[in-house]
């Protein structure tokens, strides 16, 4: 694979750690970078992505797609020498949020007051 082909990715997580550098092909998509991300994620954070659905990986102020590739995100990195640094942001499946939100599903009663003075 030409040199030119390959690029440094470094990803920043919300307290400023970091995991990597990696070299990636121009071919990898987002999707691949994501799931590198959950299985590569430190031990001891205490937000922790379960799969790679709930990562959104961040890059000049843009959220990269899951189906683009490297290659295609490149005009967003511009010529830069050195690593590439995306930010990571780690949302929960909506899902699991509503379910966690309908905890309290009994019926409300109306009460209704006046005071007449």
């Amino acid at each position: 694979m030409p040199e030119e082909d390959l690029v440094d990715i470094k990803f920043r997580l919300y307290d400023g750690s970091d995991i990597g550098p990696f070299r990636y092909s121009s071919a990898a998509t987002v999707d691949v970078l994501k799931q590198r991300i959950v299985s590569d994620w430190p031990k001891g954070k205490t937000i922790v992505p379960k799969s790679a659905n709930e990562v959104k990986l961040i890059n000049s102020g843009k959220i990269l797609e899951n189906h683009k590739t490297v290659g295609q995100c490149k005009v967003l990195f511009g010529e830069i020498a050195g690593s590439i640094i995306m930010h990571v942001v780690v949302q929960p499946s909506l899902a699991k949020t509503k379910a966690e939100k309908k905890v309290d599903v009994s019926p409300k009663k109306a009460v209704c007051t006046c005071s007449i003075l």
